[in-house]
């Protein structure tokens, strides 16, 4: 949208220093829309197509929604923000054009906060990172069918609910692990980025372009729930916590995550910062 940063142009540029940010920051230091940062409004329609072996049966959960959604992004650069903040609302609808009952909607709105420490005698730069994420699927309706079986309709999938496990949000559990209709989840992670490169002067491994590396210390929390109720999902939360390795390879940033719960180790190869 032509607002802030983006009034006069699309494309933000942004003046690097072996990977940091030297100049050409696109928000950070003023929360107004109108005049800082970059705002974005999303129309997407997707497609699709899963089915799930349960106790009941198969059930299949192919799915056409289309989401709308508003980033409204005040960091100083998003690849590896410093500095600033942003938050994202979104709302997801699928018709069930062939099937009514498995018509659903689905609420989420995401913020993140970012803290420039400074750098030290050893580092580069450090970062506080902070982040929340809450769900609902507004349209959830549970009933017993004719065999006994608790059946619920107008759900979204899990793939797209209200989910935790997985890459971005309980990195400690498998994929899908915790699933409901209600969610809520926080997360915060220190981001060290030391002077030394191991990389830089080694020839045979220039190729990887490695700009920075960081160390990353995290933890995570957060619960699903039957219903959006605070009393309910403020109690009894799940909690991990875990180290990563990143890199700066090529202009963009590469992961490895590995996370510690009282259900196991879970360990996660991505591209890009998981907020």
């Amino acid at each position: 949208m032509p607002l802030g940063h983006a009034r006069k142009r699309a494309l933000m540029k942004y003046r690097l220093k072996d990977g940091l940010l030297q100049s050409g920051a696109s928000g950070g230091k003023l929360w107004n829309p109108l005049t800082s940062g970059v705002t974005v409004l999303m129309l997407k329609q997707y497609n699709r197509y899963q089915s799930f072996d349960t106790v009941a049966g198969k059930n299949d959960y192919t799915i056409h929604p289309l989401k709308m959604g508003l980033l409204y992004d005040n960091t100083d650069f998003p690849s590896n923000p410093s500095l600033g903040s942003s938050q994202y609302v979104a709302v997801s609808r699928d018709f069930g054009w062939l099937e009514s009952e498995k018509s659903w909607t689905f609420i989420e709105f995401e913020a993140s906060k970012y803290f420039d420490i400074g750098p030290s005698r050893l580092a580069r730069q450090q970062v506080l990172a902070l982040n929340f994420w809450t769900a609902d699927a507004l349209t959830w309706k549970e009933h017993i069918d004719d065999q006994g079986y608790e059946v619920i309709d107008h759900r979204p999938p899990f793939s797209d609910g209200s989910t935790l496990g997985g890459l971005y949000r309980m990195r400690a559990y498998p994929t899908g692990r915790f699933n409901d209709r209600s969610a809520i989840y926080t997360t915060a992670e220190y981001r060290y980025t030391p002077h030394w490169n191991p990389i830089k002067d080694i020839s045979w491994l220039r190729f990887l372009r490695m700009d920075w590396w960081q160390l990353v210390g995290c933890i995570e929390g957060g619960r699903v729930a039957g219903s959006y109720d605070f009393k309910t999902l403020l109690s009894d939360w799940q909690y991990d916590g875990g180290l990563g390795l990143r890199a700066m390879m090529a202009g963009g940033v590469v992961r490895l995550d590995f996370a510690y719960s009282d259900e196991g180790v879970g360990i996660w190869a991505m591209f890009g910062h998981p907020f």
